[in-house]
């Protein structure tokens, strides 16, 4: 069964592909969010091109033939668009064999624990404890993460005390039997981010994500090994050779692949393996309610070494406009804090067609 077309449908914000074979069979996937739209036009220009007439059924071999094809573009634009050939591909096999992608990987669709994660740095430490206990109350979450820090900041605050004020708000407003992650985003110093460290240790917080700027691998390395809780990291990196360096020298104790930044399904989970290898959870980067989230509940539910949680965006159209009704149905739905993986063919989620409708579309096929 060879590609036959392969087709974007795009605005600035989310980019779907559609990949048809030679038998009619269909799958979806999608490139990754942000600037979408570039990066279709990256993948008709790049991706396409090298995946007509391949056998639709060999992922594996497909991605690597493309990185290989493409090696004097060994950066992130070129893995965000690989996603989306590799997302479709394992959406028409699931289609094909009638089997959910979590089956297709050995696992069975089930419920996932997720944790309630904030995107907000400009809301105040009361706002977001007040919000965090609603959510507890209505939905049941029992795991929240919240920001800290200022995005790749230099050790300034998104105004000054707020990491303070915030880490005590939050701990002291949930209280016990709740489990608290902190996402720093590359803000802060080694010195900074250890002393910071120190302060969520004493809260109770059991996670520490990306705490130094990501690329200075030493600089995190020295935090985990100054610390008693989880040190987490690696959502940004998309180079294998990166992920390797990152795992042997134990630079995080939990890894955060994006399956989307990664160039897909089949690289992520090759990073699990590496991970689980060295005895490291993996608790994939989800920070939105598009298909990532999607495919990161079919990964999660196969791996052995799946971490705790489902990292489950808690913002609505009021921080996230754009993700609204690409979705027929609703396949987020949470349940005493827990998510249930779709247990349709391939994805088990379809694309909302109005959406589809609206967007600009590009194809790529044998024909042309």
């Amino acid at each position: 069964m060879k590609i036959a077309r392969l087709e974007t449908f795009s605005d600035e914000f989310v980019g779907f592909v559609r990949v048809t074979a030679d038998t009619g069979a269909i799958g979806w996937g999608q490139v990754s969010t942000y600037n979408a739209d570039i990066t279709c036009t990256i993948f008709h220009r790049q991706i396409a091109p090298w995946a007509l007439g391949a056998d639709a059924l060999d992922i594996d071999g497909l991605v690597d033939a493309i990185v290989c094809r493409e090696h004097k573009f060994p950066g992130s634009y070129l893995r965000r668009a690989l996603a989306g050939l590799d997302t479709a591909l394992w959406d028409l096999r699931g289609r094909i064999e009638d089997k959910p992608v979590v089956a297709l990987l050995g696992g069975r669709p089930g419920k996932l624990r997720a944790y309630a994660s904030s995107m907000k740095r400009d809301i105040t430490p009361e706002d977001e404890t007040a919000r965090f206990c609603r959510l507890r109350d209505e939905k049941g979450f029992d795991a929240f993460k919240f920001r800290i820090g200022s995005e790749c900041g230099g050790d300034v605050d998104e105004w000054p005390g707020r990491t303070e004020a915030i880490v005590r708000g939050v701990a002291g407003g949930l209280g016990d039997g709740v489990a608290k992650l902190v996402d720093a985003n590359s803000g802060f110093s080694r010195e900074r981010a250890i002393e910071v460290g120190r302060l969520l240790e004493g809260e109770g917080v059991e996670h520490f994500e990306e705490p130094c700027f990501y690329w200075d691998l030493e600089a995190t390395k020295s935090v985990s090994d100054a610390l008693t809780l989880d040190v987490a990291g690696g959502e940004q990196d998309c180079d294998l050779a990166t992920w390797s360096r990152i795992i042997d020298m134990a630079a995080v104790d939990i890894v955060q692949p994006d399956i989307m930044y990664m160039g897909g399904l089949a690289r992520t989970l090759r990073v699990g393996e590496m991970a689980a290898r060295r005895g490291l959870a993996c608790t994939p980067h989800s920070a939105n309610l598009s298909l990532v989230t999607i495919c990161t509940m079919h990964l999660l539910g196969a791996m052995a070494n799946a971490g705790k949680y489902l990292e489950l965006s808690i913002e609505g159209a009021d921080y996230y406009p754009w993700q609204e009704g690409l979705f027929r149905g609703r396949p987020f739905t949470i349940t005493e804090g827990h998510v249930t993986i779709p247990s349709g063919p391939g994805w088990g989620v379809e694309i909302n067609p109005e959406w589809i409708e609206r967007a600009t579309y590009q194809s790529t096929s044998t024909d042309e």
